[in-house]
């Protein structure tokens, strides 16, 4: 039997979608506002190493930056919250011993008995092939961690609208993020759709599960 009733996961998945115009009257409670970033938090990421940070900007000033630097999109400055996704640029020996070292504590065992873990994602990600592309890696994990909130709002009746259609360089700007080695990749605006939002009516239109599932 499923913790969450199949049906209501279903319902939910097709009650989501990209909501283009929120209502700025309601706002996010705390407690649910805490789920959606323990959502972010606890999201899955190559090895764990977690190399993102996100950025809540809930100051109405540097909401309307952000809005000039997302093409005048409404939601930035509508929503309820409004999350910036960044990457760590380059991943460091630092970052794997940081994680390292939380992993220890966390498990309650001598940092020494990870070493062989730790080499292995040194050896992977900063001394083999993959370090020539680690900023795409990077980014794709922030990727997974996008998908868990959106999953997440659903799962709450809280609208939320994924946004790659931004200036990520007048972003990093706004945000001074200029030389700290983290860079925006994508943002989420969150909170409740505005009753006259038109695209809330359209039908979802996805591919059939015979185009996109392949058995074998």
């Amino acid at each position: 039997m499923s913790a969450v009733d199949n049906e209501i996961i279903h319902k939910q998945l097709n009650w989501r979608y990209a909501c283009k115009k929120f209502d700025p009257t309601k706002v996010i409670r705390e407690q649910d506002w805490n789920i959606l970033t323990e959502s972010l938090r606890l999201s899955a990421s190559s090895y764990g190493l977690q190399p993102w940070k996100f950025i809540v900007v809930q100051n109405p000033e540097l909401r309307q930056k952000l809005q000039a630097a997302s093409y005048g999109q409404t939601p930035v400055t509508q929503a309820s919250h409004f999350v910036v996704l960044t990457y760590k640029e380059q991943l460091d020996e630092a970052h794997i011993d940081k994680f390292v070292a939380e992993t220890a504590k966390s498990r309650g065992v001598d940092p020494s008995a990870l070493g062989k873990f730790r080499d292995m994602m040194v050896g992977d990600l900063l001394k083999g092939p993959r370090f020539e592309t680690i900023k795409w890696w990077a980014q794709r994990q922030t990727y997974i961690a996008m998908g868990s909130i959106l999953t997440t709002a659903a799962m709450m009746e809280i609208d939320t609208l994924p946004m790659e259609g931004i200036d990520q360089a007048g972003y990093d700007k706004v945000l001074n993020l200029e030389g700290t080695g983290w860079k925006t990749i994508a943002a989420v605006a969150c909170g409740y759709r505005a009753a006259d939002d038109k695209y809330q009516h359209s039908k979802k239109v996805r591919f059939p599960a015979s185009d996109v599932f392949d058995y074998r």
